[in-house]
């Protein structure tokens, strides 16, 4: 087989590559300094969760605490003796219980919607696609009195079924799953047909199969859409017993729990509610990022 070179051309370079040296260092330092900026607040926040009130009133920027001390985390997880006010442990198992129910169900609904778009012909397939686009464009808080409404209606207000069913569809994953199921090639499709597999194996087993990098999208956008979740669960719930990360933080930080400012322990909190999708978004951004440009890309 014949080795064919691709050289670029200076046109093609990156854009800082076609810059002398120190034009590019410079370019560099500042492009640093400005991830060093939009990292600050998360350095503070870490800071503060080591730091005593005190320390965190007097010291509210400063990165490196004087006397770090763990006291917050042994709070938040009950193992301090003083944290009875700040049930964090039961907004971690209500956010974790919503959240693994949630993204399970969008990433089956949402892949088996995509490919009956993709794929299926159908009379009203294009209408569908029509109304999935313009529900992507609809701004959520829109929906909260209406949302609030039929839950009601429905008797599931205050319930787990209230949190979770409103959740399951994303017109965004169904729409991500039909653009990436649109640039497999149908040859394959067509070689599983042949040999006798029906439609339901055809995308069991043969597409799904193909198409991780769009299921690893879906999983992580659901994750941390549900994850971080916090209008619908304003309006879908009223009861303590049900509150997540984000409403039970919200009600902490507005003055519903203790007295005081408060901020490590509030910051702390914070922090530990951000590690599970920092933590999956590093691990699978590579994923993430062929998930989102693979629709643009047909065969």
């Amino acid at each position: 087989m014949r080795r064919t070179e691709i050289r670029l051309s200076t046109d093609e370079r990156p854009v800082l590559a076609r810059f002398p040296r120190p034009a590019r260092v410079a370019g560099y330092t500042v492009l640093l300094a400005f991830a060093l900026l939009y990292a600050l607040p998360f350095l503070v926040q870490l800071a503060t969760a080591f730091k005593s009130d005190p320390e965190a009133a007097s010291h509210p920027l400063s990165l490196l605490p004087s006397d770090p001390t763990a006291a917050v985390f042994r709070q938040l997880t009950g193992s301090g003796g003083s944290g009875e006010g700040v049930p964090f442990l039961r907004w971690l198992g209500n956010s974790t219980l919503v959240t693994v129910v949630v993204t399970l169900g969008r990433v089956l609904f949402d892949s088996a919607a995509g490919y009956a778009l993709a794929r299926l012909r159908f009379r009203g397939r294009a209408v569908l696609v029509a109304f999935v686009v313009a529900v992507m464009a609809v701004p959520p808080v829109v929906l909260l009195i209406p949302k609030f409404l039929v839950l009601n209606t429905l008797g599931i207000f205050d319930t787990y079924t209230g949190m979770i069913v409103p959740l399951l569809f994303d017109a965004a994953g169904i729409f991500i799953m039909k653009q990436f199921f649109e640039s497999i090639p149908r040859e394959v499709e067509e070689a599983a047909r042949i040999d006798g597999a029906g439609v339901g194996r055809i995308f069991w087993y043969v597409v799904l199969p193909m198409s991780r990098p769009a299921l690893i999208t879906v999983t992580l956008l659901s994750f941390q859409g549900s994850w971080n979740e916090f209008t619908h669960f304003l309006v879908a719930t009223q009861s303590s017993d049900y509150e997540t990360l984000t409403t039970g933080l919200a009600r902490f930080v507005s003055g519903g729990l203790g007295a005081g400012t408060q901020y490590p322990l509030k910051l702390g909190a914070a922090l530990l509610s951000t590690i599970p999708v920092a933590v999956l978004f590093f691990c699978f951004q590579r994923y993430f990022i062929r998930g989102a440009n693979a629709g643009s890309v047909k065969e």
